[in-house]
């Protein structure tokens, strides 16, 4: 098992101090610089290979790493395990979207406690937009206080659903959609919460992932490999169910997904909460359009996008599911949603599967 990261603020006026790990000299001059420009930030070594990476992060123990994944000596998956197991750090992977390889040991990192994922920059090093992107991404994920995970992540056995999820089995309404929402700490949380589903699992299951568009299509196989369900990337105009065999459905990235009579549907309309696709949006949407035929689960993230949407669906008469404050990485977007009196059940992410599969046998089973 493992113990969670936490979101904290920091102390006013400290310098987030960062190493930068990367074999190509080219890269880990760019994002030094990028760094350097930054007041707030302050560089405080470099690795070029994955063995000096551990050395310098035990001797320097920085507030956050930045991490390339192909290595020599050692690779970024297994510094990550090694850092999170002795001496735990807030991990940013900065990778090489396109490589498959790469891009697949990318979301085993996030699972063995990385914290959040940039791509690479571009050949050219031009502009400024990258830098950007990077300096948020590094002050946000050194907002979270990390604790340790086990060198390889152990699955929990899987538990029997929360009681009061079981008894509320007994009265639901046949389902026809799971719409699930996660941010910051989700690619690890939705595999958790699904790997119990069976391939047989009847329900289909919609899902909006705060992701950078390029990791997209990985994170689409990635967690294939890691389920008994076909994952698929969302096209518009798709029935909500194809050819009765349900699977997970992700959004597009720079889309939102909405459910319309029948269909999923991807627009362009504006952002909400900053983000496109936004779980908010998908979860109003099935709230109008499915009611209590519907459940909503808000697992780990910053943040406050899918807490007003959970509402709308347990106002409709959903069945709505928030992730605890223990198995989340990030309690950000759960808290929201319970503070609003949006949950039905607060279940951690290893119970949520069992108690879906639960929710979804309701008046199909003998009396």
């Amino acid at each position: 098992m493992s113990l969670s990261p936490r979101a904290e603020p920091r102390p006013p006026g400290k310098r987030i101090r960062v190493l930068v790990v990367d074999d190509s000299r080219t890269v880990r001059r760019r994002i030094v610089a990028a760094l350097a420009a930054d007041h707030e930030i302050e560089v405080v070594g470099e690795a070029a290979d994955g063995e000096a990476a551990i050395a310098r992060c035990e001797q320097l123990r920085p507030d956050v790493i930045t991490l390339d994944m192909m290595m020599p000596r050692m690779s970024g998956l297994a510094v990550t395990e090694h850092v999170m197991a002795y001496f735990p750090t807030p991990i940013l992977i900065v990778s090489a979207s396109l490589e498959r390889g790469e891009a697949m040991g990318t979301f085993d990192a996030l699972a063995a406690g990385a914290v959040d994922v940039l791509d690479k920059p571009g050949a050219d090093g031009a502009g400024g937009a990258w830098d950007l992107r990077l300096l948020a991404a590094v002050k946000r994920v050194a907002r979270i206080k990390v604790i340790t995970h086990l060198r390889r992540k152990l699955r929990p056995s899987r538990p029997a659903p929360a009681p009061e999820a079981s008894r509320a089995a007994d009265d639901a309404a046949q389902y026809r959609v799971i719409a699930i929402g996660a941010s910051t700490g989700g690619p690890s949380a939705v595999a958790d919460a699904l790997s119990p589903l069976p391939a047989s699992f009847p329900v289909p299951i919609l899902l909006v992932l705060h992701i950078g568009a390029p990791f997209a299509p990985a994170f689409a196989e990635w967690l294939g490999s890691r389920l008994s369900l076909p994952v698929s990337i969302a096209a518009d105009g798709e029935p909500l169910a194809r050819g009765g065999a349900p699977g997970v459905t992700l959004a597009l990235p720079d889309r939102h997904l909405v459910v319309q009579q029948g269909r999923l549907r991807l627009t362009a309309d504006p952002e909400r909460h900053s983000c496109r696709p936004s779980i908010d949006v998908l979860f109003t949407s099935v709230a109008e359009q499915l009611g209590e035929r519907a459940i909503g689960c808000l697992l780990t993230g910053m943040g406050r996008d899918g807490a007003e949407g959970m509402l709308a669906m347990k106002r409709a008469g959903a069945m709505t599911i928030a992730q605890d404050e223990p198995s989340s990485v990030v309690f950000g977007m759960p808290r929201e949603a319970i503070a609003l009196g949006a949950a039905r059940y607060v279940l951690s992410a290893a119970t949520i599967g069992p108690t879906l599969l639960a929710l979804s046998r309701s008046r199909r089973e003998p009396a």
